[in-house]
């Protein structure tokens, strides 16, 4: 190990009861006169103990440390190195992670060095939340049979994760069934303050975090661990969700996860703080939901993508950390990195009651105070970079929709904002021709069952434009709020006393975060008033909101397809972009779980629930919400009644053990992954395949061309497949020609460790807009050689039999939404070389570098018209020989084929860091780590 300089004299133990730790004191830096502690944001706190920690005097020097506790209100260029506790992981992202570290095991071994040296030197832990799918409900048995389903359909994933399990040590696997990533992070697997490395009294002056020490937070008898905060990243951009814990964390691309696994430090750019006042508190009849999107409308507002935001001000002390996480699970839907509030009595409460060890919660106390990391109203505000301010007593009742997040709609005006994208879609529809085949073509309502969903009971008389024909209660964002699911179970309850029910054509289905939900709501006796409303429990995980939602009733899809009828989805997600929910619904709305529930009694979108009633009651009278709506006292007493740290405590007693499905799974533990050459799920990929042991130069892209030409928010639901495989799809026509039927294809985020289905799906989107073949929805663009109209990955294989680069020209905020990592490889394996956007998100910006691809931004306010771009030039892009500078220029000419006639311009690099860089001249992050451990593993 190497000797740690602790140029600051920032060691020292910290007694807690009778345990002693050795931690590094941020006050060291008060006192060496670096930097006033009280004007520090607290997100900068944590990030300078770890640059205390992790100072070598190379990656982390000293000079990096003061700059960083001088951070104010004018920003600061300078790269920091920050090196997480642990890596989180979901399925879904989690298999091609797991998928990749088996190839480069492969390549390791290829190369003559120790495959052993691909594993996890950070504790990696990984939920599988993310392929149960709503495919049965409204029934007792829907959980069981979505259940088995699960199963078979993705027994191949699951039996290869069991591998990684058991053969990559530090990876912690939480089976299926057991709830939702962030929700289990919350409530078992943060720690918020780690007692981790072991740091023996002989050697306290070695770099702990670069030895190979417990990582686990165990303890060892006559050593001293090292306490340090619980930080994280996350292969899913609502990593963010623990930050109302006061856990530092946030969502990066798998390939940036793996290299944080293998040992590398995440680079960044010294954050811009942004400070959020919160004073008073919510009224009466409001809702953390309502809260949630009024916070993301003001941020995006605001503008704070790429930056921290976090939470001060008198109104923290009433607001609960279920309510904080509720808002920080947000964090990507305003664009921030995190939205992080501070630890203080409240977070005591929630560690208290999820059933953390005392001695844990003993210890995050002390720590947190001993390190100025304790807030109480006594507490001073930090010095932000900019603020912003909210009174709390101003919010009031919301959606967000019908397309965006961000775009939050009072109760009040759901009805009339409703009028101005339906009239939209009327006139798009009243312009396509066979709107049944292109609905076929979508690939109907997820994906089929073994045996056809169940037709809709009484007929659908009442179904046309504007109906809702899902309404699910639904992931992790607000089913780990006990106040917002008991609120919907009362609104239920007290909607069955008045005679209502929901009707006929909508789809309902409840899929809370994890198990303690049901068994509160058994507890407090409204389990049985949802499941009459047909709100009964159809799986444990993600599934509306990430598209998961299943088929529609056999007779409601045929009319939604042979009306070509706009309907809505009503769900209390994060996610409601264009094509995500469901491909025959077109509007989707963000809603607290009892507005949830109160739209599948009224049936329809465009009714004012805050004036119309929800229906007719048994005795012949209008019902309306305010009248069965339920009291914040009721709440608060069925809350207090019901649920305890004992439920807590024993769901998550043997969380990694399983249910009988999982432990029935048969794994050889090898140290090389054994692959299947006729698995359509689980391939080794291409990303190694002939890899020289140096990298070789960059040379300039030359004689490119667009394969697309996108507008502004393009998102990576547009571009990393998700959902649904359509039977028509490119990745269709694959898994057809292999003698899969339709009924098997299941869905992309299931086949994810498949490269050769993943890039196929890539740009696929049934909503995708390419500028190349206007009024065309979908994957599809113009091959220019013979101005054929073909999918997006037949044109990339012609462009790629003819030798000819390719380039993606886009607008504003590429990249938007979820860290998809195949949202970078797809449009690798595609060929493409770089994308010129007028901006980037920062995740998707990071991952393109992490998979060789160059993002690219116009300079000076400029964008493809300022120089008149229509995407049919051949692209030149030069000065990459050169070799590549952070946010250096280089130059691009644009020419005209036909004419001739060329225009040139500057575009700027968007490489931020010399480390993005080595990643981008390495030709990616994975490649660049391999070579690094092949050297040192020889």
């Amino acid at each position: 190990m190497n000797p740690h300089p602790n140029s600051l004299g920032a060691l020292d133990t910290l007694r807690v009861g009778d345990r002693s730790y050795a931690y590094f004191r941020i006050g060291a830096l008060e006192e060496s006169g670096v930097a006033k502690l009280a004007q520090l944001p607290f997100s900068i706190k944590i990030l300078l103990e770890n640059l205390l920690r992790l100072e070598d005097g190379h990656i982390v020097k000293r000079d990096d440390i003061e700059a960083l506790a001088r951070v104010g209100r004018a920003r600061q260029e300078r790269e920091i190195a920050f090196t997480p506790a642990r890596v989180l992981l979901q399925d879904f992202t989690g298999v091609p992670c797991v998928v990749d570290l088996a190839a480069m095991r492969d390549a390791m071994a290829e190369m003559g060095g120790d495959p052993q040296a691909i594993n996890p030197l950070q504790p990696v832990e990984l939920v599988i939340d993310h392929s149960v799918q709503a495919d049965y409900f409204g029934s007792s048995d829907a959980l069981q049979k979505n259940t088995d389903l699960e199963f078979e359909r993705n027994r191949e994933r699951y039996a290869f994760l069991k591998w990684g399990q058991e053969a990559l040590s530090g990876l912690r696997v939480v089976p299926p069934g057991t709830g939702i990533v962030h929700q289990v992070n919350i409530e078992y697997l943060a720690r918020v303050v780690f007692p981790g490395v072991i740091l023996p009294s002989s050697t306290r002056a070695c770099h702990p975090e670069r030895s190979r020490g417990a990582r686990d937070g165990t303890q060892h008898s006559g050593e001293q661990p090292l306490a340090y905060p619980d930080t994280a990243v996350g292969t899913d951009s609502h990593t963010t969700m623990v930050n109302g814990l006061g856990v530092l964390a946030w969502g990066v691309g798998g390939i940036e996860a793996e290299a944080a696994m293998l040992g590398q430090p995440v680079t960044m750019l010294i954050p811009e703080v942004i400070g959020f006042r919160l004073d008073g508190a919510l009224r009466e009849g409001l809702t953390a939901t309502d809260l949630v999107l009024t916070v993301a409308e003001m941020l995006r507002h605001k503008g704070v993508v790429g930056k921290f935001v976090e939470f001060y001000g008198p109104g923290l002390s009433g607001l609960p950390v279920v309510d904080r996480t509720t808002i920080s699970n947000m964090s990507p839907e305003f664009g921030s990195t995190v939205a992080i509030f501070p630890i203080d009595e409240r977070t005591l409460e929630y560690l208290r009651l999820t059933g953390r060890p005392p001695e844990q919660v003993a210890l995050v106390e002390a720590y947190a105070k001993a390190q100025g990391l304790f807030r109480n109203d006594a507490s001073p505000d930090p010095e932000f970079a900019d603020t912003l301010a909210l009174d709390l007593a101003t919010v009031e009742p919301s959606l967000a929709g019908p397309r965006r997040p961000q775009d939050r709609v009072p109760l009040a005006q759901v009805k009339r904002s409703f009028e101005d994208p339906l009239r939209e879609w009327m006139a798009a529809r009243d312009r396509a021709n066979g709107a049944v085949a292109r609905f076929q073509d979508e690939g109907g309502g997820g994906t089929a069952t073994v045996a056809p969903p169940a037709t809709v009971a009484g007929g659908i008389d009442g179904l046309d434009d504007g109906a809702v024909v899902i309404a699910a209660i639904t992931s992790c964002t607000n089913t780990s709020n006990p106040s917002v699911l008991v609120g919907a179970g009362l609104l239920a309850r007290n909607a069955l006393e008045r005679g209502l029910r929901t009707k006929p054509w909508v789809k309902t289905s409840l899929a809370p975060g994890s198990k303690v939900v049901t068994d509160y709501l058994a507890k407090a006796g409204l389990q049985p008033s949802l499941d009459r409303l047909g709100f009964n429990l159809v799986g444990y995980g993600c599934t509306t909101c990430i598209g998961n939602s299943g088929p529609l009733p056999s007779d409601v899809a045929e009319a939604v397809a042979d009306g070509d009828l706009i309907v809505a989805a009503v769900l209390s997600g994060n996610r409601n972009f264009e094509g995500r929910i469901h491909p025959q619904v077109r509007a989707n709305y963000l809603a607290s779980p009892p507005l949830v529930v109160a739209y599948a009694l009224a049936g329809r979108i465009d009714v004012d629930l805050t004036t119309e009633p929800l229906g007719t009651g048994s005795d012949g009278k209008p019902v309306f919400l305010h009248e069965i709506w339920p009291s914040n006292d009721a709440i608060e007493t069925t809350i207090a009644q019901c649920i305890s740290k004992e439920m807590f405590a024993r769901e998550y007693a043997d969380v990694f053990r399983g249910d009988e499905n999982w432990r029935r799974l048969d794994v050889a533990a090898t140290q090389l992954y054994a692959w299947d050459p006729n698995s359509e799920y689980v391939k080794r990929p291409p990303y190694f395949d002939g890899m020289p042991a140096q990298p070789a130069s960059h040379a300039d892209v030359l004689g490119a061309r667009a394969i697309a030409m996108l507008g502004d928010s393009v998102t990576t639901d547009h571009i990393s497949p998700a959902g649904s495989i359509a039977r028509n799809s490119s990745a269709g026509k694959y898994l057809m020609e292999r003698g899969i039927e339709p009924r098997d294809f299941n869905s992309y985020g299931a086949r994810r460790g498949n490269h050769e289905v993943m890039v196929r799906g890539t740009f696929a989107n049934v909503r995708l807009r390419n500028g190349l073949v206007p009024g065309v929805e979908g994957g599809y663009t113009r091959y220019f050689p013979t101005n054929e109209q073909l999918s997006i990955f037949e044109a990339s294989r012609k462009y790629a039999a003819d030798g000819t680069p390719l380039i993606v020209l886009a607008g504003k905020e590429y990249g938007s939404g979820s860290s998809r990592d195949w949202a970078a490889k797809g449009p690798y394996l595609l060929g493409i070389k770089a994308v010129i956007a007028e901006s980037f998100e920062r995740i998707h910006r990071s991952n393109l570098i992490g998979m060789g691809v160059l993002p690219l931004e116009f300079v000076d306010g400029a964008d493809r018209s300022t120089y008149g771009l229509e995407g049919e030039e051949i692209y030149d892009i030069t000065g990459l020989a050169d070799g590549v500078a952070p946010r250096g220029r280089l130059r691009v000419k644009a020419t005209d084929p036909g004419s001739g006639r060329s225009i040139e311009f500057d575009v700027r690099v968007r490489i931020d860091t010399p480390n993005e860089a080595e990643y981008y001249r390495h030709g990616g992050i994975l490649q660049y780590v391999l070579r690094n451990l092949r050297n040192w593993s020889s």
